[in-house]
């Protein structure tokens, strides 16, 4: 996928969470949504990630924003993160990697290797795409994007 204008259509997605339950893009719509990419559940950076956007949920709840978070990953894995790190979103599983691959989440990391990368999209209650992380910190990344939220909604 190449870079597109922001804003753009956000590519629709129907995934199952980690309950075994199907999930679409226009599941969430009226809401803002903080879809996230990551490679792989329970590994370092990815853990910190999802930490950091579980400890602003407050702040997320305030601001009537939720999380969703997205890997290869199948349901189970899924569930037993969410359930180590009482992680307070719901994780998708793509193993077929078409949703990775339609928001360009995939693509080459270091060492020239490919997989899944650590991104983030910002989708609007429109279903619009208005912000894009491309390789995400995952230090902090969770205060970064409530401030985006809060900027984003003013001049909505």
């Amino acid at each position: 996928m190449t870079q597109q204008a922001i804003p753009y259509t956000a590519p629709n997605f129907a995934l199952i969470d980690q309950a075994g339950k199907e999930r679409t893009l226009a599941d969430y719509r009226g809401k803002w949504l903080v879809l996230y990419f990551y490679p792989k559940d329970d590994t370092p950076g990815c853990t910190t990630e999802a930490c950091s956007l579980r400890d602003v949920a407050t702040e997320l709840d305030a601001i009537e924003a939720e999380v969703v978070g997205i890997s290869a990953d199948d349901a189970k894995s899924h569930e037993k993160f969410i359930t180590k790190h009482h992680l307070n979103f719901t994780l998708l599983s793509d193993p077929k990697k078409k949703v990775i691959e339609a928001y360009g989440a995939w693509g080459k990391k270091m060492f020239g290797k490919e997989g899944i990368l650590r991104k983030t999209f910002i989708i609007n209650p429109n279903g619009q795409v208005v912000k894009v992380y491309g390789r995400v910190t995952p230090l902090g990344h969770g205060d970064q994007v409530i401030d985006e939220l809060r900027r984003l909604q003013k001049l909505a």
